[in-house]
């Protein structure tokens, strides 16, 4: 998994350094993403479920986020650093799936753990 590169400048003041980010990385998150985004136009409700699904698999695959359902972005170990930062983009990814699905069918699946169970 490729790491967050830091450029510092060798100044130990309380200026701030510039940082920059690998906007390919799993764990990259853009301005516009929220938990309330919608992923897809349609609201899946047990029909028409093979294009909601494209549709689903579409939208994460342009955010670089597929491999958190396809399991290829698995947690790292409790002690990683990158742990929390795993787990707030894993929740992010089952909100928008949450908000592509009925209300009865998102009550019925909202405690599952990873996007991957989901």
């Amino acid at each position: 998994m490729p790491e967050t590169t830091i450029t510092s400048t060798g100044d130990t003041s309380n200026a701030a350094k510039p940082v920059s980010y690998d906007i390919n990385h799993p764990y990259h998150l853009n301005n516009s993403d929220s938990p309330e985004m919608t992923l897809v136009n349609t609201v899946f409700d047990r029909r028409g479920y093979l294009g909601w699904r494209r549709s689903i698999l579409m939208s994460l695959s342009a955010k670089k986020k597929i491999d958190f359902i396809n399991g290829a972005c698995q947690s790292p170990n409790l002690k990683s650093p990158y742990h929390e930062q795993w787990r707030c983009l894993n929740d992010m990814v089952i909100s928008w799936i949450l908000n592509a699905l009925s209300k009865d069918i998102a009550d019925n699946v909202i405690y599952y753990k990873t996007a991957k169970e989901l």
